[in-house]
């Protein structure tokens, strides 16, 4: 199928201010894309790209003064198919795992692992240990957590998220992460879009998402906690360690966010 995504931001600023942005499809799906998903902005300014140490795209810029616009627009191509279960993958023991991995064990800003870690092991310690595992830990925080864009807050965290049983996508994948970590899963959290394809509407407005993959049988799982249920037509954007690592902007000076919208539809197959 053909999807058509994209973003678009509305800044305020009082002086040039400097920024980076990470809104391009991650690198992992760039040969799905039908064409270039450039960043445009309004009125236009240089732009230099450059790859974290995660391997998310960035751009960099300099947003001038007054009303600047950014975003992307492009169509990808996708299977269809609702992301991959893998029932029978294998967790493997810490002493086994590469090395590259064993950074998303550890305890991160909005992670914390040495707060949860003896909730965690009372918790889920009866379960069995791989996929079975990480589902009841997707379960619990689904049903721990209520949703509501009213308790969005930017500077929650895993252990506050679990206190206080309230946040959005961001709250329920930073609490699912760290539950994994605690219980020796690698997980590490992803950013990007969700589509409402297949889904019975109506549907609310559009919006980026958060959900996190984990480390099992030799390759990382997509698990939405938020959602709980596979999806078709995710895109990814970024993954890192936790949200610190993969903001869909960065600036460096005050500003005010006027506008923001984002879309990801299935289109009809070409003539």
């Amino acid at each position: 199928m053909r999807i058509q995504l994209g973003c678009e931001m509305i800044y305020q600023f009082a002086a040039p201010t400097p920024m980076i942005a990470m809104l391009n499809v991650h690198h992992s799906r760039f040969s799905s894309l039908e064409g270039p998903d450039h960043l445009i902005t309004s009125p236009r300014v240089n732009l230099s790209s450059y790859r974290d140490s995660f391997g998310n795209w960035c751009n960099r810029m300099v947003a001038p003064a007054g009303t600047f616009t950014l975003g992307t627009n492009a169509i990808l191509h996708d299977d269809g198919g609702y992301d991959p279960i893998g029932l029978d993958a294998r967790q493997h023991p810490v002493e086994e795992l590469p090395s590259e991995v064993l950074q998303y064990l550890l305890g991160s800003r909005y992670c914390e692992t040495d707060l949860l870690s003896e909730i965690a092991w009372k918790r889920f310690q009866g379960t069995p240990p791989g996929w079975a595992r990480i589902q009841a830990i997707c379960d619990f925080v689904n049903q721990h957590i209520t949703f509501g864009y009213e308790h969005s807050r930017p500077t929650r965290t895993a252990a506050e998220a679990y206190h206080e049983g309230v946040g959005v996508c961001r709250d329920y994948t930073h609490l699912a992460i760290t539950l994994c970590r605690c219980m020796n899963l690698p997980a590490r959290y992803c950013t990007g879009y969700i589509s409402d394809i297949g889904k019975p509407p109506p549907y609310a407005d559009m919006d980026f998402a958060a959900w996190m993959e984990v480390y099992l049988g030799g390759r990382w799982w997509t698990f939405d906690p938020r959602n709980n249920a596979p999806c078709i037509g995710r895109v990814l954007i970024a993954q890192g360690r936790d949200a610190t690592d993969v903001p869909l902007t960065h600036t460096f000076g005050p500003n005010t966010l006027s506008g923001f919208s984002v879309w990801i539809y299935e289109l009809a197959p070409k003539a």
